[in-house]
């Protein structure tokens, strides 16, 4: 594994400061004449094991394709690397929707690069592998106008940004530990805000074990517990603990000793969230990634909002968003997609909450986007209880379809309202989802999607800003899995939209419904 030292730790620090003359490229305000190069890394550049349990996740890569919106501005170009080329049908589609610009002046000012390598290795430990695919991007950028996007930082990108001469707009690595599930709680408790009791990182089952039994001595009224690997991705590396297993070890029935033995019997029984996990494939994660153990939230009715910042190159705290966001797998923990904005019930106060994290992450040296995950629990008196629950400072599953909202329609955020207003003034609404999944859809290349957005006008309308803006289209033919944004003027508009693109894609591909079960979409919109 790649580290780096101390001395090109301030090396990537001091090329960062250039962007303070740089950042507020990055949103794409209309009003704003920069001319600036832009190079898109999206290699998800985490534990690849943990990684794996995402199906589709290789094509991951396509999900920062929201990027390209930003040629709306025709002075700015853009290079994006994949570790394979992209189908140019992809490309097209969203060239396309880039309003005023003519199709041909964009695609002359984006730069398109691969490097023909699908192996299970993020993508830009493959760049830097590559010397002359080094040696073509730095050519192509004008250096002292460029900034560098990726999906999340590590000692790779920041090796890369150093290679390059080119600033990396994201959180140092050394910063990343406060975006891991120990970190997280750390930065809470110095944060004030509310969140479930449970421990730091252990680094074995043993202590881990340990950890459990304090919980549960804590709160002897406690009926289940979450272990969770110190960096698992969207849920998938969660397990539930059922303590109602075994209820002859419940505080006080038995000693500390008996309580332990009973706790590391039964971690073989966890419900685990990532399909095909056992307790021995997780296991034998503790000692590389560590783990937590944490209350888990009980409630009838329960939601999981979200709230979305960012620091900037000058030290300022900003809000960008909030969503209610949409969990399945076997516990309800796995992310599945987010509606925006998150209820008006509790969205500002949300809000606060992010701003408080936003501080102590920025006191921590913190760059660039966060977000922030949450339970919300209705109490008796229709109140809110607003729990705390992880920190990543990463591009995450709510990234992508704001970010194409502000794009497309150069709107605003209204921190008093929780709302985006659009230029004509007009609150927008959006339902997104990365896991649109069905058997039927297999076999489905993105020349058929296009031909089905066309013949059933599914495309995103610049005119009334509402329809649907797709993504993830890779995934389609291998994995029958597609994401989508759809866009409209009120929540039920979204919704409408979203559930036309369902119905229409099912009814183009009824034949090719098997005499197998189907896996339908896990979504619930209610």
């Amino acid at each position: 594994m790649l580290h780096i030292s101390n001395e090109q730790l301030e090396q990537f620090r001091y090329l960062q400061s250039d962007l303070r003359d740089r950042w507020k490229c990055v949103e794409g305000d209309e009003s704003d004449k920069s001319d600036v190069d832009i190079l898109v890394i999206p290699s998800l550049t985490l534990d690849q094991r943990e990684l794996k349990k995402i199906e589709g996740s290789e094509h991951y890569e396509e999900r920062l394709l929201f990027s390209l919106i930003r040629l709306w501005n025709p002075r700015n170009r853009l290079i994006y690397v994949t570790s394979v080329p992209l189908h140019p049908s992809i490309i097209d589609y969203y060239l396309q929707l880039l309003p005023g610009i003519p199709f041909s002046h964009a695609r002359n000012r984006l730069l398109l690069l691969s490097t023909y390598d699908s192996s299970l290795k993020p993508l830009t430990e493959k760049i830097l592998e590559r010397p002359r695919l080094l040696k073509h991007i730095r050519q192509a950028l004008r250096v002292d106008k460029s900034f560098m996007i990726c999906f999340n930082s590590t000692d790779f990108e920041a090796q890369l940004s150093l290679k390059l001469g080119v600033p990396l707009y994201a959180a140092a690595p050394d910063v990343q530990i406060w975006g891991t599930k120990s970190g997280s709680r750390q930065i809470f408790a110095e944060a004030g805000v509310p969140h479930p009791d449970g421990s730091l990182s252990m680094w074995n089952v043993a202590d881990l074990a340990e950890a459990a039994a304090g919980l549960w001595e804590r709160q002897p009224d406690l009926k289940r517990m979450v272990v969770k690997l110190n960096e698992g991705i969207s849920g998938e590396g969660n397990a539930l603990l059922d303590l109602r297993q075994i209820p002859q070890v419940a505080p006080p029935k038995a000693n500390h000793k008996k309580r332990v033995a009973a706790i590391t019997q039964s971690f073989n029984n966890m419900s685990f969230q990532a399909k095909q996990e056992v307790w021995s494939t997780f296991s034998e994660r503790i000692p590389e990634l560590g783990a937590i153990v944490e209350a888990f939230v009980e409630g009838e009715i329960k939601l999981s909002p979200s709230v979305q910042g960012r620091v900037t190159p000058t030290g300022e705290i900003e809000i960008l968003s909030t969503h209610d966001q949409i969990l399945g797998g076997p516990d309800g923990q796995v992310y599945l997609g987010c509606k925006f904005p998150a209820s008006d019930d509790y969205r500002l106060q949300l809000q606060e909450f992010g701003l408080r994290i936003g501080q102590k992450l920025a006191e921590k040296g913190a760059l660039e986007r966060y977000g922030v995950d949450f339970i919300t629990v209705m109490q008796d008196d229709g109140t809110w209880d607003i729990q705390t629950i992880e920190i990543n400072l990463r591009k995450g599953g709510t990234t992508h379809p704001f970010m194409t909202l502000k794009l497309l329609t150069n709107g605003r955020y209204d921190l008093s309202t929780g709302l985006f207003y659009s230029q004509q003034g007009r609150p927008k609404y959006y339902i997104a989802t990365d896991n649109l999944q069905k058997d039927r859809y297999r076999g489905l290349l993105p020349n058929d999607l296009m031909d089905i957005i066309a013949d059933h006008r599914l495309h995103f309308d610049t005119g009334t800003e509402t329809g649907t803006v797709f993504h993830l289209m890779g995934c389609l033919s291998e994995f029958g899995k597609l994401g989508l944004t759809s866009i409209g003027d009120s929540p039920e508009q979204a919704e409408e939209i979203y559930n036309k693109v369902v119905k229409v894609l099912d009814l183009e591909t009824s034949n090719n419904v098997s005499s197998m079960s189907e896996q339908t979409s896990p979504i619930s919109w209610q």
